[in-house]
């Protein structure tokens, strides 16, 4: 059966972390993926999180009937400078444990490099990732990578060749549906290339940027190294979720044990509650063949 978990985004500032799967569950989910939250840890930033907290934690989502399925820190794995590649293997070596202790063995997170710095940010990367494999496979945790707007890699099957250049079950692919336009929109080739190794989708609609001569979105001076995109709910966007769950049901995703679907819309928190249930309805149909 494919999981569908919240992204508590718009929630983590007004919400204390132990109150979070009480709330999840109020709004019909039964799985919640952890992220920064100031009780949980930020971007760039050591977790903060012991083990009384952990085990409070498990106990306040087993009574509100909700699982933890994965946990995402962002860390600058692509650096590119040493001493970030040096934070993001201490930092991640911590939230891999974590992970594990919380019985909710995925992580999943960004490469965080420069564009402008490629090469030295993809060695940066495979620097990080020598040292947080063994982690990895001590731990019994998969981490999976999302080729983000403005990181080094953006175009989604270079950063899945980047990826399987690593050698390791360990690492996986995160699709993310407001990524799409960055990643090339290539859903139906991309999504049969990785295979097995999806280990999560993200839903959030966005609009095309490309579209209109690249002139859909004008920001001055002209050439600025912006990245464009939303976290919309399904539907108000240009991402087509039709052949996207196709693609996951003729790829098998959707009939494995541990397919995993986050909802991550973040562009309307004022209407929070309202997009979270929508969201879940909507991608139980999308499952569901609808």
């Amino acid at each position: 059966m494919v999981r569908i978990a919240l992204d508590p985004t718009p929630y983590n500032d007004s919400i204390r972390l132990l109150d979070i799967p009480d709330h999840v569950a109020r709004l019909g989910y039964e799985y919640l993926q952890l992220t920064p939250n100031p009780d949980f840890g930020r971007h760039f930033h050591y977790p903060k999180l012991d083990s009384e907290l952990i085990a409070q934690l498990k106990k306040r989502a087993k009574d509100a009937g909700v699982t933890i399925t994965s946990v995402l820190p962002v860390q600058r794995f692509g650096g590119p400078e040493p001493h970030q590649v040096e934070a993001a293997i201490f930092n991640t070596t911590r939230y891999i444990q974590i992970a594990a202790e919380l019985e909710a063995p995925i992580v999943n997170t960004e490469f965080s490099g420069r564009p402008e710095r490629e090469e030295e940010s993809e060695y940066a990367f495979y620097r990080s990732m020598e040292a947080l494999i063994p982690v990895l496979e001590r731990e019994g945790v998969t981490l999976n990578f999302d080729p983000h707007p403005d990181d080094f890699v953006e175009d989604g099957l270079e950063a899945w060749r980047i990826i399987r250049g690593l050698n390791s079950r360990q690492v996986g692919f995160v699709y993310v549906g407001s990524h799409t336009f960055h990643y090339g929109d290539r859903a139906a080739t991309l999504l049969p290339e990785i295979g097995d190794r999806l280990g999560a989708v993200y839903a959030a609609d966005t609009f095309d940027h490309t579209r209109s001569n690249g002139l859909r979105y004008i920001t001055n001076p002209p050439g600025n190294a912006v990245r464009v995109h939303q976290h919309l709910r399904i539907g108000d966007g240009d991402v087509d979720w039709a052949e996207l769950f196709g693609t996951l049901r003729a790829t098998g995703y959707l009939d494995r044990p541990d397919a995993l679907i986050v909802s991550n819309v973040f562009a309307e928190d004022e209407y929070a509650d309202e997009v979270s249930k929508f969201q879940l309805q909507r991608l139980r149909e999308l499952v569901a063949g609808g």
